[in-house]
C-alpha cells in the first residue's frame, strides 16, 4: 500500500522519507512568486521574507491534476492507495484528493483528518508505521478513526491579522477583537474540523498560559498525554507551554514541529499550539 499526503501535515522531508509517504506540496505565492510549501522554501524562509513585506500571503491546494499524476504512477507498482490530507473544513486539499481519485483506475481511500499540522502528522505516522507492519487498509483506517477521536489541537497566536485575511475568521470578529487587544484561544473541532473560539485572554503570555487551564477543566490535573508542540518560529513560547504542561499533567512528549509556510500564511509568525491524546484513549502504534 502507498501513502499520499499533502506537506499541511508539517512533516520533514527526511520525516516522509523515513517513513514511506509520497508529500504533494501546498503552495504560498508571496508578492508575485508562487513557492511550494516545505520544498523550496523552509519554514524559516517563510517566516523572514514575511517579516519584509507588507503583502499578504495567498495559499492553494495541489491541483487535481498533480494529485491523479502522482496516483497514476504510485498505482503502477502498487494499486492500493490512502490518501491523508488536512481539514476539509479548512482547506480545499482533501476535495481535489476525492476528485482525483475517482479519475485513477486503483483502489484510493481519500481521508480527511479533520485537523492539521502535527494532528494530521500523527495518523500519517501511524498509518506508515502499519504499512510497514502489514496491516490491511481496514484495520489502518480503524487506529486512524481511534487516534481522530483521541487527539485535540489548540493553538493562539499574537497577531489576527493573517487569519482575517485568509478567511479563517471573520473579518468584523477579528478585528473587534485586534482593536481590544484579544488573544483567542482556537481548538479546531473534531466535527467539522474548523476552527472555534474556545477562550479569550487580553495578552499572549496569558492565552499561552490558559491552553493548559482548558484541558485541566476536561482532564483534571495528573492526567497522562501524548503531547507535541506546533510553533511558528516561536520555540520560547513553545517552551513556556512545555512547562505550565508540565506543572499539571504527566506528558511523553514528541518533538517539537515548526509550522510549515502554507499553514503559517494564516497564523504569521509567533503562533504557538499544541496537539496532545489522553495515553489511556491513543491506540498501541505498530
Amino acid at each position: 500500500m502507498k501513502i499520499v499526503i499533502d506537506s499541511g501535515c508539517d512533516l520533514t522531508k527526511e520525516q516522509c522519507l523515513e517513513l514511506g509517504v509520497t508529500m504533494l506540496p501546498l503552495k504560498v505565492q508571496l508578492g508575485e512568486k508562487t513557492y511550494l510549501s516545505g520544498v523550496d522554501l523552509t519554514s524559516e524562509e517563510f517566516y523572514d521574507l514575511l517579516d519584509q513585506t507588507e503583502q499578504m500571503p495567498l495559499t492553494s491546494t495541489p491541483s487535481v491534476g498533480e494529485f491523479a499524476d502522482t496516483y497514476r504512477k504510485l498505482a503502477e507498482t502498487d494499486p492500493e492507495i490512502l490518501s491523508i490530507h488536512i481539514s476539509s473544513g479548512l482547506s480545499g486539499t482533501y476535495n481535489a484528493a476525492e476528485v482525483a481519485a475517482q479519475q485513477v483506475d486503483a483502489s484510493i481511500t481519500v481521508l480527511d483528518t479533520l485537523t492539521l499540522s502535527a494532528g494530521t502528522g500523527w495518523q500519517v505516522e501511524a498509518a506508515a508505521r502499519a504499512v510497514k507492519a502489514g496491516w490491511g487498509k481496514a484495520k489502518i483506517l480503524e487506529m486512524l478513526k481511534q487516534i481522530q477521536a483521541a487527539s485535540d489541537t489548540y493553538f493562539t497566536l499574537p497577531d489576527l491579522k493573517y487569519l482575517i485575511a485568509g478567511g479563517r475568521i471573520s473579518h468584523l470578529k477579528g478585528l473587534l477583537a485586534s482593536l481590544l487587544g484579544i488573544k483567542p484561544i482556537i481548538q479546531v473541532n473534531k466535527t467539522d474540523g474548523k476552527y472555534y473560539d474556545i477562550g479569550k485572554k487580553r495578552s499572549f503570555l496569558k492565552a499561552i498560559q490558559e491552553i493548559p487551564e482548558l484541558i485541566l477543566k476536561k482532564y483534571g490535573e495528573g492526567a497522562a498525554f501524548r503531547t507535541q508542540i506546533v510553533h511558528a518560529s516561536n520555540p520560547e513560547g513553545g517552551e513556556m507551554l512545555r512547562d505550565a504542561m508540565n506543572k499539571v499533567f504527566r506528558c511523553e512528549w514528541v518533538a517539537d514541529s515548526l509550522l510549515g509556510p502554507a499553514l503559517g500564511a494564516h497564523t504569521g509568525r509567533g503562533m504557538i499550539g499544541l496537539v496532545h491524546a489522553p495515553l489511556a484513549e491513543f491506540p498501541q502504534l505498530p
